[in-house]
């Protein structure tokens, strides 16, 4: 009998200790867009480790304890704070460094209790399309896999808190993502305000027309990219054209999850450090530059296997350390390809250093410099919308 449960009990998870996972904790695949595949062709030599240890003491030294001195380092020297964001925040600093870069910290010390209150006393007209959402989030992931498990449960409290912080947004399916990409490098409540930060535009732009009816941010986003398209790849945008394939046939989830959908995660992992640095700028630079290093080969391909290309990119092609280069070449500023179309129209908040967000809470935008001046909540009652 007890040999019986020993099996059942073995058999009751969907994952079991001896499924081997990579360092990122996804399950090993020997086919697709597996993280392992490009951390197999790293040395493990001790040249390697002792490089790595370097880097985490000097970002360390960077940041000080706790995030401490990363406002004075990264305002006396803001270049060397870019570049080495650049090259990839270390693995072990990264959830703490993103909270840094976002904004985040500094709404989580703002408003203390808040996101226990949104969690634990409300409830969200978007509770049920959440749980039926959640397993389609980071499968292969073991921290998602398990039923109303550790993952599972933090995951539906982020995107549930969300949805009442912000009853206009609620909870849109891509939003999963994003939460769980958080999660895997920060605490719930972390995770959270960072998910505020983002679409509320505590640095850079907002997010949240991302996910309004309609979409229509993504359908700005895509106009422009095609607009760049034209003008930076001739030869692909008329390929393009002449076989009609349009921007949201391929790139709608490159800005609604920020890549982090279907984009192997190391590559995912390093395009957030520079999202959350230096803003959407990085979604465009990224796309283009995929799209120009395929280019010889997409413009042989028929409408048919042309959508399939755009959705299956070859394996170096998908490699950081050859993408990115490539995107950080593409000499666009934020504001050239914000307005780059003919007809694009900026982002209301961008024209305004002042905007309103729900729950009463005030949002001062202080770009360029980043930081937050003024995000703080009303006396908190209640999450109902405020009458107009």
């Amino acid at each position: 009998m007890s040999k019986k449960r020993r099996e059942n009990e073995t058999e009751s998870g969907p994952v079991t200790p001896h499924v081997p996972v990579d360092r990122f904790g996804f399950l090993k695949q020997e086919h697709g867009n597996s993280p392992e595949r490009f951390s197999k062709a790293r040395s493990t030599s001790s040249t390697d480790h002792d490089r790595e240890e370097r880097k985490v003491r000097k970002w360390r030294k960077m940041i000080g304890v706790g995030g401490s001195d990363w406002k004075h380092y990264a305002r006396r020297k803001p270049n060397v704070v870019k570049r080495r964001i650049r090259k990839g925040i270390p693995d072990c600093l990264r959830g703490l460094v993103w909270q840094l870069i976002s904004g985040s910290r500094d709404l989580l010390l703002m408003n203390p209790g808040v996101y226990e209150q949104l969690v634990i006393y409300e409830t969200s007209a978007s509770e049920l399309d959440i749980i039926r959402d959640i397993s389609r989030t980071f499968p292969s992931h073991v921290f998602f896999q398990k039923r109303h498990g550790p993952g599972q449960r933090s995951l539906y409290n982020v995107l549930k808190a969300y949805s009442v912080y912000d009853r206009d947004v609620g909870y849109v399916q891509g939003m999963g993502f994003i939460a769980g990409l958080l999660l895997l490098y920060m605490s719930e409540e972390d995770a959270f305000w960072l998910l505020v930060a983002l679409l509320k535009g505590a640095v850079h732009a907002p997010m949240e027309g991302l996910y309004h009816a309609r979409l229509p941010l993504v359908q700005q986003y895509l106009f422009q990219l095609e607009s760049l398209v034209r003008e930076l790849i001739p030869k692909l945008g008329e390929h393009f054209t002449q076989e009609m394939i349009n921007p949201s046939m391929y790139a709608s989830q490159w800005f609604i999850t920020v890549f982090s959908y279907s984009f192997p995660f190391p590559l995912a992992l390093r395009i957030w450090d520079v999202f959350l640095s230096e803003g959407v700028k990085i979604v465009f630079k990224v796309g283009l530059a995929l799209l120009r290093y395929c280019q010889d080969e997409l413009v042989r391909l028929p409408f048919e296997k042309l959508i399939h290309a755009l959705k299956n990119f070859p394996e170096d092609a998908m490699n950081p350390d050859t993408l990115l280069p490539l995107a950080y070449s593409i000499k666009k500023s934020v504001n050239e390809i914000m307005m780059e179309s003919k007809g694009g129209k900026k982002n209301s908040s961008s024209s305004s250093l002042f905007y309103e967000a729900p729950l009463g809470y005030s949002i001062e935008d202080v770009r360029p410099n980043g930081g937050i001046k003024k995000f703080k909540s009303s006396v908190y009652s209640n999450c109902a919308k405020r009458p107009s």
